[in-house]
């Protein structure tokens, strides 16, 4: 029986331990990366936000950003606000319970998501945009142009998951972090520590089979992710993805805004056979502008190409198949992750996701 009491002790002991770790290193994580932002009362949520207002001559319209899973506004906002600067009045924001976004009740699909940017939109004053989606960032992206058609001037999708893909699965500590109780227990003890020895790594193969650029993880704030709560959220968000594109696909073809979908074609996190290919086929007349050699990471390894696209989709007379070309021969040696960071085509049952 001692023994029974001795191993309890031990256990609750390594537990407190873990909670103690990881509360320590979710405060430092947040004095390392404060807002950079104002914030905004919506329904409850207080949201975080980069406006960037009107220049005096603009010569692109209003842009709107959606950033993806795992990440904050600043995964947009700092390879692409410096090419558009002067050029058009832009918003970056935290998606509700990411970055320094409070989650709120009720935001835990891309529809309530897409409903909260329409309400920040209309508190600041932005009548139309272009809207800018990456990764998980598209599902929400679609669903804006879909419910508020006559605030979208414009789409943009980079490495878009929007589709429903093979078997609907995600990583597993998505799953576990989604599970009563247990997620909870998760996220407050292993999640943290876990996760700061893999971002490392995970970040490469994000990006694989190009380079992360020098300082991406710190300029980013990505570690903000490993707060448990943020964590929750980001697990709710991709969990519940599939079930929410299988329904949501089947209205893309209402949408009637100029669309550019950009892929690459070694996409290591999602299939963009099916999520591109499904964007460039389910709404119509959207161009497909595919990249060889590019993995998830557009906004970052080509960002000409997504100001480009930008361009495109307000009008102005641009030939993106020829600027795609010309990323291709910049990135055709890249060869960073190869053999570790594996992108597979599109098998029946896979487990590929967002």
């Amino acid at each position: 029986m001692n023994l029974v009491y001795a191993a309890l002790a031990l256990f609750l002991a390594i537990l407190f331990a873990l909670v103690a770790v990881t509360r320590g290193g979710a405060w430092l994580v947040e004095r390392r990366n404060p807002s950079v932002g104002a914030f905004i009362d919506i329904d409850g949520a207080r949201i975080h936000y980069v406006h960037v207002p009107r220049p005096a001559n603009p010569d692109l319209p209003a842009i709107v950003f959606i950033h993806g899973a795992s990440a904050n506004l600043k995964d947009q906002m700092l390879p692409l606000r410096p090419l558009l600067e002067g050029r058009a009045e832009m918003l970056f924001f935290d998606r509700p319970g990411h970055g320094w976004s409070e989650r709120g009740h009720g935001n835990d699909d891309p529809a309530a998501q897409a409903g909260t940017l329409a309400k920040l939109m209309e508190k600041l004053g932005i009548a139309q945009a272009i809207i800018v989606g990456h990764s998980f960032g598209g599902a929400t992206t679609a669903t804006f142009a879909r419910d508020y058609p006559q605030k979208t001037l414009g789409l943009v999708f980079l490495s878009a998951a929007t589709h429903p893909w093979p078997g609907g699965d995600t990583s597993w500590y998505y799953r576990l972090t989604t599970t009563p109780f247990i997620g909870q227990l998760f996220s407050e003890t292993l999640v943290y520590p876990v996760g700061s020895l893999q971002m490392k790594s995970s970040t490469e193969c994000v990006f694989a089979p190009n380079k992360v650029p020098d300082g991406y993880l710190s300029a980013t704030s990505i570690p903000l992710v490993l707060r448990p709560a943020a964590f929750r959220a980001n697990a709710t968000d991709v969990e519940g993805l599939y079930r929410y594109v299988l329904k949501a696909q089947s209205r893309y073809h209402e949408i009637n805004a100029p669309t550019v979908v950009i892929s690459g074609d070694h996409d290591t996190v999602v299939y963009e056979e099916i999520h591109s290919t499904g964007l460039a086929r389910d709404i119509p007349g959207a161009g497909l502008v595919w990249v060889k050699n590019l993995g998830h990471k557009p906004d970052w390894i080509a960002p000409d190409l997504a100001v480009a696209a930008l361009e495109k989709v307000s009008g102005k007379p641009l030939d993106l198949q020829a600027m795609a070309r010309i990323v291709e021969a910049r990135i055709a040696g890249d060869r960073f992750g190869e053999g570790r960071c594996v992108d597979n085509p599109a098998p029946p049952n896979s487990r590929k996701g967002p």
